[in-house]
């Protein structure tokens, strides 16, 4: 330690005063300190180890046809329906949590039994100032869904302190793919100018400037090319491309198109649009070949020499032109292509036919470029900030195992709809494909944060349970109250119930609910649940009608674990929606029509008559009820519906003919390290049929199944329904065939 007396004493003083050491100290303190090191406020070396088990929301898988049943196996011959081997994972949720979850648990030996992780992309969010509105379309009108609270929160946390903010994102998050990334593994992560430069300096700490591969210019759009900006036009993103092992990795040539200019150079182009070169026939060695059938097996030609064999073999083809008194020559294809430099401005954004609606989407010849040059078929591709999709489509076409998280539901449910599409194509192509499951840490998220690691400590659960409560009440904006089992607040006139924190909420804390109801005479009550026990509804429902009780239920929103978002009075609580749907029956054969469909949702438009412009409208949603408020120039404010039929509201509806077939499992590590697999005493909802819209809107909605033939006589059957927003409602019901 260099430090002179004077030093020391100055370093005692403001270390008393509590003040911070001058940037020298640093150096003077610490004899192997790094001369150069990436800082910036709130960076932590600290790197979450938090492992939560999976829930499997759906499972889905186009019934293959006999043909591809028996040329693919590992699938029920009967319902033509994958039931081995793996099986891709679309992750609703926080990635953080979902990489520590996957590097850290029990899927990690799922993984690795499939050769690991040999490719991650990711493209996040760099831009600050991005809108990441959706816009739906409804009646022909378009509406602008902002993102959820959720959403809004966890992209105001990246920013919260700006780019220091980010950065402290993606730091951990980099971090933990490249534990969880093979050892021949790579990752790309797309950018721009906003944060290249800070992303190259992060990448290259995380994972090393040996391991450093390409910047990639992707020249895919142009900015404002207003001269109104006095610079030059932004054209380009950054793409980086590091490898986890320098030495040990996965490469395969990949080429960009001949330019127009070097095309003209070649004047052969055979039937097939394929250019040729022309030339003496050659071998490894050089030199030219002179074939003529007068000399025997093999030609003699300045010191080389052709086998009888090949020369018949290449005439026959048309690859050897043999004229008489001329050299002969071979016919020499150009190759596919030129091999890929690191500029790309062969591939366009522009994706016309590829359009999801999703504001950051990628063309797919972007993400097959990446793809195929660094896996191989058969290899598991990663995308943790997956967006619309376009990397686990890419991957399911060029037959590549995927994993795909996203922290919207507007995501996963676009992902969804987009996979079922790329599986019915591969379908009509006869090709090959594999089941999705959509999974999410759900109720166990929820779950660690009130038990997280006092097991044993049952003061402390239950302080933890009661600060719980605390923060819902107050989110919901009710006061809390004493004296009942399942009574926990008061919002109004209206009593306040809130349901258990790690299981759904169930028949049996309903008819507790009701119960005290009616012991203590009060009449309307609002339950509160993240889920609710599928068939609950709406039995439930009339059952409380029928003894002169008022239950409201509502959906907890996941945006009550931010005490910002609190404060601020951005949580809103939904009523849970509605479903209905007949049966039709035939012999043995169901069908099933949806027959009705509400939702309840409101926007946020505090005094929207005041504020709307004279001469401006605007579509919002009031009471489940989409519409359009317009105000004249003279202030005059008229209304037009939207939403004028239920169905208006439906994006995506499935049914499962066989529900409780399928039991939800999870695999839980315990203290000795072996996994142990668990019922949760929930089914996984097996997509039997779906129908959706898609680019031509509500007109391709079907409303009435196809046929299922039930053997056994009784089922349950499962209706899932997607509205337009991206929220999910289920109902079961109990069917005698």
């Amino acid at each position: 330690m260099k430090l002179t007396d004077n030093e020391k004493r100055d370093v005692v003083k403001l270390i008393e005063e509590g003040k911070v050491l001058p940037e020298k100290y640093r150096f003077l303190l610490f004899d192997e300190s790094k001369q150069v090191e990436l800082t910036w406020n709130g960076k932590s070396n600290e790197l979450t180890k938090l492992v939560l088990p999976f829930q499997i929301i759906e499972q889905i898988d186009e019934p293959r046809t006999k043909k591809l049943r028996e040329a693919q196996r590992s699938f029920d011959f009967a319902s033509g329906r994958q039931i081995s081997g793996w099986t891709n994972k679309l992750i609703w949720g926080d990635n953080k949590y979902v990489i520590s979850s996957l590097k850290n648990g029990p899927m990690r030996e799922e993984i690795e039994k499939h050769g690991g992780i040999k490719l991650i992309y990711i493209d996040p969010p760099f831009d600050v100032q991005a809108d990441f509105s959706m816009k739906v379309n409804v009646g022909g009108e378009n509406y602008r869904k902002k993102r959820n609270v959720l959403e809004h929160i966890a992209y105001s946390d990246t920013w919260g302190r700006g780019t220091d903010s980010f950065l402290s994102m993606i730091y951990e998050r980099l971090r933990l793919m490249k534990d969880l990334l093979a050892d021949d593994g790579s990752i790309f992560v797309h950018s721009d100018y906003r944060l290249s430069g800070r992303m190259r300096l992060v990448l290259n700490e995380v994972f090393g400037t040996d391991s450093f591969v390409n910047e990639i210019i992707w020249q895919g759009t142009v900015g404002d090319t207003s001269s109104k900006n006095k610079k030059f036009i932004k054209s380009h993103d950054t793409i980086f491309y590091f490898r986890k092992d320098s030495k040990n990795f996965i490469w395969n040539d990949v080429f960009q198109d001949y330019s127009p200019e070097s095309k003209k150079l070649y004047k052969h182009e055979d039937k097939n649009g394929r250019y040729m070169t022309g030339g003496n026939v050659s071998n490894p060695g050089g030199g030219g070949y002179v074939y003529d059938l007068g000399y025997g097996e093999k030609v003699p030609s300045r010191g080389y020499a052709m086998p009888k064999e090949t020369a018949l073999q290449w005439i026959e083809e048309g690859l050897l032109l043999v004229e008489e008194g001329k050299v002969p020559t071979k016919k020499q294809y150009m190759s596919d292509g030129v091999r890929c430099a690191d500029v790309w401005s062969d591939i366009s954004n522009t994706r016309g036919k590829q359009v999801t609606g999703y504001p950051t989407q990628k063309p797919l010849e972007l993400l097959k470029r990446i793809i195929e040059s660094s896996s191989n078929e058969g290899d598991i591709v990663c995308d943790f900030f997956a967006g619309s999709g376009t990397t686990a489509h890419v991957a399911e076409e060029l037959s590549r195992k995927w994993i795909c998280s996203d922290l919207g539901k507007f995501s996963i449910h676009a992902i969804r709809k987009r996979m079922i599409g790329v599986q019915r194509e591969l379908k009509d192509k006869q090709k090959d494909w594999r089941a999705f499951e959509i999974l999410n840490l759900g109720k166990y998220q929820r779950q660690h944060y009130i038990y997280d690691k006092n097991k044993d400590d049952q003061i402390n659960l239950e302080k933890q349970e009661k600060e719980f409560e605390d923060l819902i009440l107050r989110a919901y904006d009710a006061k809390e109250i004493d004296g009942f089992k399942t009574i926990h607040g008061k919002k109004g006139d209206r009593f306040v119930s809130l349901g258990p924190v790690n299981q759904p909420l169930s028949r049996y804390h309903v008819d507790e609910v009701m119960s005290e109801c009616l012991k203590n005479k009060i009449t309307a009550v609002d339950v509160l649940g993240f889920e609710y026990e599928m068939g609950l509804f709406p039995t439930i429902q009339e059952e409380a009608k029928s003894k002169g009780l008022r239950l409201e239920y509502k959906q907890i929103p996941m945006e009550v674990f931010n005490k910002k978002a609190i404060s601020n009075g951005e949580i809103i609580f939904h009523n849970v929606a509605y479903i209905d749907f007949k049966t039709h029956i035939k012999g043995k054969k169901l069908s099933i029509e949806l027959s009705h469909f509400k939702a309840f949702y409101n926007d946020e438009n505090l005094n929207i008559n005041e504020s709307l412009k004279n001469g401006r409208s605007k579509i919002l949603v009031e009471n489940g009820i989409i519409l359009e408020k317009s105000k004249d120039k003279d202030g005059n404010i008229s209304e037009k519906v939207i939403t004028e039929n239920w169905h208006d509201w439906i994006d995506y509806w499935s049914v499962d003919f066989d529900y409780e077939s399928k039991k939800e499992f999870i695999k839980i590590q315990n203290d000795e390290g072996s996994i142990e697999e668990q019922w949760t005493g929930n089914y996984v909802f097996e997509n039997e049929w779906q129908s959706f819209r898609g680019k031509r809107g509500l007109e391709e909605l079907e409303f009435k199944s196809s046929e299922r033939e039930i053997i056994s006589g009784k089922t349950k059957v499962a209706v899932k329904v997607v509205d337009i927003f991206g929220n999910d409602t289920m109902k079961v019901m109990e069917v005698e065939v």
